[in-house]
């Protein structure tokens, strides 16, 4: 079992960011990624329309023997990884936005959140919001459009520059020194961010924590590869698989990747 696959899903291409904090800390590691952009995006679904393309998302990666599973989506964590625990049993590491470390490290006293409305309404969601709220100002954007900027490969591009205006251009008037990129899509969008925000906001990206999680659960549960696995790298698409191969292979261009568009 050591060196089956870990497994990965998202509602689409983001979840890549977690990926390739992943890859850099496990490079031995076996990875299915599945992005079911066919469903995309998650964020303004219903809950218990987000819970069945999870669950459907989780059964194909245990079909594929993987040995513990990523939800590299904010929005189907805070609204199915609860149904997923309890209905599974494999290891399962969900992400959250990186409230707590913003909060904790503001200077001005203000941060803001870029998130879906799917993690935005969710309890998991307003429960750390509220507990971090009492000395903190935090403001909360619903920018379900940035993840069509990115599931359509337009980062870089004027665009993708007008709609975070609108988003960025607020936050700096109201003195927000963190903002929490609360997608996995956003992290995609940092080079245009800091076109318009320069060095007066720090972003939380909460993917290099995902990855030391895993670290951390493989090594506790006994399942970290074996020396000399040679891992393969597969990537799976319920929808369009283009955008998702483009960005794959900008980020590591290696002959051993896979790709497979489902019918």
């Amino acid at each position: 079992m050591n060196n089956f696959p870990i497994g990965i899903f998202d509602s689409g291409v983001g979840g890549l960011s977690v990926w390739i904090e992943i890859d850099k800390l496990l490079p031995c590691e076996s990875v299915v990624y599945f992005a079911d952009n066919a469903n995309c995006p998650y964020g303004e679904k219903s809950q218990n329309a987000v819970i069945a393309h999870s669950e459907k998302a989780v059964r194909f990666l245990i079909e594929k023997q993987c040995k513990l599973i990523v939800i590299a989506c904010n929005t189907a964590t805070s609204m199915a990884v609860d149904f997923i625990r309890n209905t599974f049993d494999i290891p399962v590491i969900g992400i959250v936005p990186a409230i707590k470390p913003a909060a904790i490290n503001s200077m001005t006293g203000v941060i803001a959140i870029l998130a879906t409305k799917g993690t935005l309404n969710s309890r998991k969601f307003n429960e750390t919001k509220r507990e971090f709220s009492k000395n903190t100002e935090i403001i909360s954007f619903d920018a379900n459009d940035l993840v069509e900027i990115v599931e359509n490969g337009l980062q870089g591009t004027e665009q993708a520059e007008n709609v975070l205006r609108k988003y960025l251009l607020p936050m700096l008037q109201k003195n927000v020194d963190r903002l929490v990129l609360g997608c996995t899509h956003f992290p995609f969008l940092i080079d245009d961010i800091k076109k318009i925000t320069g060095d007066s906001i720090i972003l939380d990206n909460p993917a290099p924590a995902i990855a030391k999680r895993t670290e951390y659960i493989i090594h506790r549960e006994g399942i970290a590869a074996m020396s000399g696995n040679v891992r393969q790298i597969s990537f799976y698409s319920s929808g369009n698989i283009d955008t998702l191969k483009k960005m794959v292979k900008n980020i590591k261009n290696e002959n051993t990747l896979l790709f497979s568009q489902l019918k």
